[in-house]
């Protein structure tokens, strides 16, 4: 069961994601989360580093898409300036907001990602719709929400269970 937690590559930032890797998978969608993945969850906008990137995926030929439980004043405020379509009040681990923003990219399970900081909603969701999963370390850990808050308390039990399990090193192995 908790299996279902675990993501298939765990990074510190979007920034370290191996892109041409993904694109020589034939990876051709990225699902994201917002708070905590892209930006602080108190970034009312995108950073320009953040911009860039996004740039680099989009001259790659990916497709992206914004999938947040956030409220739609947040998320659209986000995602408007940049050209993005989003999924906002995701009610992320189901999988209606994935399958969603699947056929907004018009493409299948085995050709996306999903980015994201918690295990509890993003990957979970991820991995239940049969996505890559990649679990990015919170950009501003201190910023998190009430239910955030409770997420990472169970993700720390989680992760306990996981490392006896011999399922969860410190670091990537490479």
């Amino acid at each position: 069961m908790f299996e279902r937690l675990l993501p298939n590559l765990r990074v510190n930032s979007v920034y370290e994601i191996d892109l041409d890797e993904l694109s020589s998978r034939g990876v051709r969608g990225i699902i994201t989360d917002l708070d905590n993945t892209l930006v602080g969850a108190k970034e009312p906008l995108a950073t320009p580093e953040l911009v860039s990137w996004l740039d680099h995926v989009s001259s790659l030929g990916f497709k992206v898409v914004i999938v947040s439980n956030n409220n739609k004043t947040r998320v659209g405020n986000f995602a408007a300036p940049l050209g993005i379509p989003f999924i906002h009040a995701a009610r992320k681990p189901i999988q209606r907001a994935f399958r969603k923003a699947l056929a907004i990219m018009d493409l299948p399970a085995d050709q996306t990602v999903m980015l994201g900081d918690q295990m509890m909603t993003d990957v979970l969701g991820g991995n239940r719709m049969g996505l890559y999963t990649i679990l990015v370390a919170p950009v501003a850990p201190a910023d998190e929400g009430k239910m955030t808050l409770v997420n990472r308390f169970i993700e720390r039990f989680v992760l306990t269970i996981l490392r006896k399990r011999g399922l969860w090193y410190e670091e990537e192995k490479k």
